[in-house]
């Protein structure tokens, strides 16, 4: 497993104590569950924004829907022509030439996409300021944290963990079930902190 980054978990565990009651994050397993979500999602911390420098292997692996043997030579390795083709025309952004996909792409902890969420956050009442034109301020704290948070509980992810669902959280967060053994490592090591 990666090294925790320290100076964004002292961020976390301020953020988290002040913000959990208020998104219901407030037992100790649904705090396991969160934890061990963001840790996996932010590769233990350490990343608060999506990286998108693919190889063109790496894209025709992980895009086959966007790219293919003819296209993939001119979005390798350039990270903002990737976000503008796989996120266009969907998540709320414009199409490829908008640049929505570069500006609204996964930042936070738990990588919060598209111009759709940005605006489901800056609306919820939870976000301070102009989210949507400064979506760089997910990547800081402590909007990827509380942004984080934000999305646990507007996703219903509080009662997937009171059934100790490790699989359905993964689900509402992932899409899939992605990276399922290293959350259960999380899972496993945070029920352990609490006492589970």
């Amino acid at each position: 497993m990666p090294k925790t980054n320290k100076t964004r978990a002292l961020e976390l565990v301020k953020v988290f104590n002040e913000w959990a009651e208020r998104f219901g994050i407030n037992t100790p397993l649904r705090t396991a569950h969160a934890l061990a979500q963001f840790f996996h999602e932010s590769n233990a911390l350490n990343a608060v924004e999506e990286n998108l420098n693919y190889s063109a292997d790496g894209l025709l692996k992980v895009f086959p829907k966007y790219f293919n043997k003819e296209n993939v030579k001119d979005y390798a390795r350039q990270p903002e022509k990737i976000a503008n083709r796989v996120y266009a025309n969907r998540m709320g952004n414009g199409d490829e030439k908008s640049g929505d996909g570069w500006k609204y792409r996964g930042r936070g902890i738990v990588q919060i996409t598209g111009k759709s969420n940005v605006i489901a956050y800056e609306k919820s009442g939870f976000c301070n300021g102009k989210v949507s034109e400064h979506p760089e301020w997910l990547a800081q704290s402590p909007g990827a944290y509380k942004s984080a948070m934000w999305f646990w509980y507007a996703n219903g992810c509080n009662q997937l963990a009171d059934r100790d669902d490790a699989i359905a959280v993964t689900k509402r967060i992932n899409g899939g079930t992605n990276g399922l053994s290293e959350r259960m490592y999380y899972l496993r090591r945070f029920k352990r902190e609490f006492g589970l």
